[in-house]
């Protein structure tokens, strides 16, 4: 008897730990439940209502400002803007000539905006804890699929357009 290895054809994506809109929710979910199991009070103490609405309001602002800049720019590539579906073209343009992760960027600044809002303390530690999972878990793995797909031209990228949008 012979066996016969069937292996899987490797994929077209960049392998994320899963869709960042589920890491998302899944922080807001996570920080009203520990509000509500281990209340803090942090920021209810720390700033006023129309405190919270402005800074909330300017960083969701920003957020929604990046996140509709990327979208747009994957979409006039016609390439996806999810990382789990394939990539058809590198976008290098328009938002993504001035950092290249907006949309993590905006998801980020969404997440602060929103817990400051509610006065969410813990939506704010888990936004904290966000971070580095969309770093390494998307991002990373993200940069090594553009680079594996993309070459020398997405080489030039990295070294010339910062990942977060500061230049370290």
């Amino acid at each position: 008897m012979t066996m016969i290895e069937i292996r899987p054809e490797a994929r077209d994506t960049a392998g994320v730990i899963a869709p960042p809109p589920l890491l998302l929710v899944a922080v807001i979910v996570l920080g009203l439940l520990l509000d509500w199991l281990l209340p803090a009070y942090v920021l209810t103490v720390l700033l006023t209502l129309p405190a919270r609405i402005v800074i909330a309001v300017v960083l969701m602002s920003a957020a929604a400002w990046l996140s509709i800049s990327a979208v747009r720019g994957f979409r006039s590539a016609g390439t996806n803007p999810e990382p789990w579906k394939p990539s058809t073209a590198l976008v290098t343009d328009g938002i993504f000539g001035r950092l290249r992760n907006p949309m993590y960027v905006g998801g980020t600044l969404l997440l602060a905006g929103l817990a400051i809002l509610l006065a969410s303390d813990w939506m704010l530690v888990m936004t904290i804890v966000f971070v580095p999972v969309i770093h390494f878990g998307v991002v990373k793995r993200e940069e090594r699929y553009l680079t594996a797909k993309f070459g020398d031209a997405y080489r030039r990228y990295l070294e010339t357009v910062p990942r977060y949008g500061w230049p370290f």
